[in-house]
């Protein structure tokens, strides 16, 4: 018996959705570039559904036609010789996927170089971390749509439900638009991992929370919000640590690290033209707290003249406030910068489609996206009464308290970066006059630049 789709690269992303797929009763080919982890993979896991292979001829000879080969590896170079090795074995018509975090300008190139081949490709985001690769990922596929339909049967079988009797894949668009939507996806979590991050530090260092009131504050949240970062927030505060006894959140180095996918999606952002300041925030925090000289010079040479304001009495409310009004506004730079990229590209994107399949298996998972699901549907009424909501509860007591929160850190020196950019975002969609007409005008004086009026038509120099 031949085996349905094979999965190349068997580190914790690739061997839970391999064991994801054969647990669905489906033939999996498994393949790693070493061996030895091929063989420890199938002593642990082996069942009649999971066929290790030694190379990959026998990989390719394994699988039923078209074939359906899913590259679990390192985004960059090892990518394109994995697939330059497969094409030696490959026919017209089979599929590659590439489920890992690759720059989506790299899917691009390689969908035109084996489309020469008459070999297909899709590039594929798969967000849920480990956990969810086991039990349900989201599935973010785009490139071939053909190919796509033939290999939806067996992906939908793995992916994560939505909780609307459909499953959390859907077909992105063409290009590299799958990556592409993928990396915003981790844009978005980089700002709300800093926004819970900020609040953490508030409740902490003002409010004077213990972690076991941390655990019970984001737990309680968390029944509004069903957010997976919330969720796991509230675990991590009662954890405690083997060896000490104590909690172990008190032990972790405070130097962030990243993988790049933020940085990624801060830099199209610049490209396209399209603010996103608590992406952008969030990406320079993780930097910030991993410039440990600096920031050591720093404590030991500059002074901190604070006011100090005391915590209030309602200081878990107002943080609820802000936290809130800042992550749905992450979404939405997240979702805009996606719609302009569509645009740019000439991909035909469905942000409601990408708002349901965010809303389980991965790690955005939140209720802020049936807000958006609701927000961009097909049905104007809804749309409209969505939209109403949205302005709604930005103008109301929760804004107030958004910009007491940071007046509150401000003046107790807490950094907030995220939400103040957050709320330099809203205050700069809202405000009625910008000063750039002053950087118009300097743009002018020193590199005749030109500027418009607000009088009359045309582009204006002046000698000044």
């Amino acid at each position: 018996m031949k085996s349905k789709i094979a999965v190349i690269g068997l580190g914790t992303m690739g061997a839970n959705l391999a064991r994801n797929i054969a647990g669905r009763n489906i033939a999996v080919s498994v393949y790693n570039r070493t061996s030895e982890k091929t063989e420890k993979f199938i002593e642990k896991f082996g069942s009649e559904n999971l066929i290790a292979c030694k190379t990959l001829k026998e990989l390719v000879d394994s699988l039923e036609t078209p074939r359906k080969i899913i590259l679990m590896i390192s985004a960059g170079n090892a990518v394109d010789a994995v697939i330059a090795d497969l094409q030696t074995f490959l026919e017209p018509k089979d599929i590659i996927i590439d489920g890992g975090n690759s720059h989506y300008k790299d899917t691009e190139k390689r969908q035109e170089n084996l489309t020469a081949s008459e070999l297909s490709f899709i590039g594929m985001g798969i967000s849920g971390g480990e956990e969810g690769a086991l039990h349900g990922p989201s599935m973010m596929p785009g490139g071939n749509e053909e190919a796509y339909k033939r290999v939806e049967p067996l992906l939908a079988l793995a992916a994560a439900d939505d909780g609307q009797n459909g499953k959390c894949i859907a077909y992105i668009g063409p290009g590299g638009s799958g990556h592409f939507v993928k990396m915003v996806h981790n844009g978005i979590e980089y700002a709300i991992m800093q926004l819970l991050a900020e609040s953490y530090d508030i409740l902490k260092n003002i409010g004077k929370f213990s972690n076991q009131e941390l655990a019970e504050t984001f737990e309680e949240w968390n029944k509004e919000y069903n957010s997976f970062l919330i969720e796991i927030t509230a675990k991590i505060f009662r954890k405690q640590d083997p060896e000490t006894g104590q909690d172990l959140i008190d032990f972790i180095k405070d130097s962030g690290k990243q993988k790049g996918t933020g940085k990624w999606t801060s830099e199209a952002a610049f490209d396209l033209g399209i603010p996103s300041p608590t992406i952008h925030a969030a990406v320079d925090a993780r930097i910030m707290s991993g410039s440990l000289n600096f920031r050591a010079w720093g404590q030991s040479k500059l002074a901190r003249v604070l006011n100090k304001n005391t915590s209030p009495a309602n200081l878990k409310e107002i943080l609820k406030d802000s936290l809130d009004l800042c992550s749905f506004l992450s979404y939405t730079q997240g979702l805009e910068l996606i719609n302009a990229a569509a645009k740019e590209n000439n991909w035909t994107i469905n942000l409601a489609e990408v708002s349901r399949i965010w809303r389980s298996g991965c790690i955005i998972k939140s209720n802020y996206l049936d807000t958006f699901q609701k927000l961009f549907s097909t049905n104007m009424e809804e749309s409209k009464k969505t939209s109403e909501k949205i302005y709604k509860k930005l103008d109301s007591k929760a804004q107030s308290n958004w910009r007491t929160l940071i007046t509150l850190a401000v003046s107790n020196g807490i950094p907030v970066p995220t939400t103040y950019a957050c709320l330099t975002y809203y205050d700069s969609m809202t405000k009625d006059k910008l000063p750039q007409n002053l950087i118009q005008a300097q743009r002018d004086f020193f590199g005749a630049h030109t500027y418009e009026r607000t009088d009359k038509e045309g582009t204006f120099h002046t000698d000044w």
